[in-house]
């Protein structure tokens, strides 16, 4: 059996007591309160000295942070962990920082790899952050006039009870002509005005996969020849963090997500995972092989990372 390989597209502060009356008692001077360590574990009792960040949330807090770094203006809590690896690895996803070290490595030298990282670390964190909030707006409320895009066109749902499009569930108008700054495009489903928010969105999502895998497709047997390759099976996916990956015997899975994005940006995907069928691995040799078939891959590249899609 060939031997599977898979590549993947990775409070305020108290106010000063007043002066006390000639010949009152004044009060004995609080004492200084210790300085916190830069980098230090998080523990549920925390003690006393500490309660002003309690109150004050660090600015960055991974859901698992057993650790956290002052880093610069900004307080970071990241889940650290150890693992069978070489050496330390810094990873930023939406639920925030994750520092993976080996099992011999000391503390504090990790302590201070996590300060030697500090500008990229807080930089990647704000742009995760933003990235969330501009993820989070794009959220749709699934209705009559809801709007999604579709090969980076804006589209319009419009439930129409009249039609039951039993063959295709949906049918997508592009004749229409809207107003300035509006979609011009419509997509017609056979659900009832009162349909559940769910109906609407399961109807929208299965015309989607249907155009998905047809232009995947298309765009698989346009590529294959180019890159000298052949692809044997394309398989729709739903991964959260992956657009596709390629295993060696021609097996190609893809997002249907992808959709969402104009067409040069899937012709990359498509491009990248086909690429991986005669140079399986990312060396330099494989970003010229993808570079053969789409020039500007690196720019195309950046707009999945950039471009904030409907969460779904």
């Amino acid at each position: 059996m060939h031997r599977l390989l898979q590549f993947t597209l990775d409070l305020f502060d108290p106010a000063p007591p007043a002066a006390p009356a000639d010949g009152e008692a004044r009060p004995a001077a609080p004492r200084k309160r210790k300085t916190p360590p830069a980098i230090q574990a998080v523990t549920d009792a925390r003690p006393a000295e500490l309660l002003d960040q309690v109150l004050s949330p660090a600015a960055f807090r991974h859901p698992r942070a057993n650790r956290e770094a002052v880093l610069g203006d900004s307080v970071v809590a990241f889940e650290f962990r150890r693992a069978r690896r070489r050496n330390i690895g810094f990873m930023v996803g939406p639920e925030g920082l994750t520092v993976t070290a080996p099992n011999w490595v000391p503390l504090y030298e990790v302590d201070a790899a996590v300060r030697a990282k500090s500008g990229w670390i807080v930089k990647k964190l704000g742009e995760a952050c933003e990235r969330q909030r501009r993820v989070e707006s794009a959220r749709i409320e699934w209705k009559d006039g809801a709007v999604f895009p579709y090969l980076g066109e804006q589209v319009i749902v419009v439930l129409d009870p009249r039609h039951a499009f039993d063959e295709v569930g949906a049918v997508l108008n592009t004749q229409g002509e809207a107003l300035p700054g509006m979609p011009r495009y419509t997509l017609h489903v056979g659900l009832a005005q009162n349909a559940q928010p769910q109906q609407v969105r399961d109807a929208v999502q299965a015309w989607l996969m249907r155009r998905a895998k047809e232009l995947f497709t298309e765009r698989l047997d346009h590529f294959a020849p180019q890159l000298g390759v052949a692809w044997r099976k394309l398989v729709l996916s739903s991964a959260g963090t992956r657009w596709g990956t390629a295993h060696a015997d021609g097996l190609i899975r893809l997002n249907w997500r992808l959709v969402h994005f104009r067409m040069a940006v899937i012709d990359y995907v498509v491009a990248h995972e086909l690429s991986h069928l005669r140079v399986m691995d990312h060396s330099p040799r494989f970003w010229d092989t993808v570079r053969t078939v789409v020039p500007d891959y690196a720019e195309l590249r950046g707009l999945l990372k950039d471009e904030a899609l409907p969460p779904w």
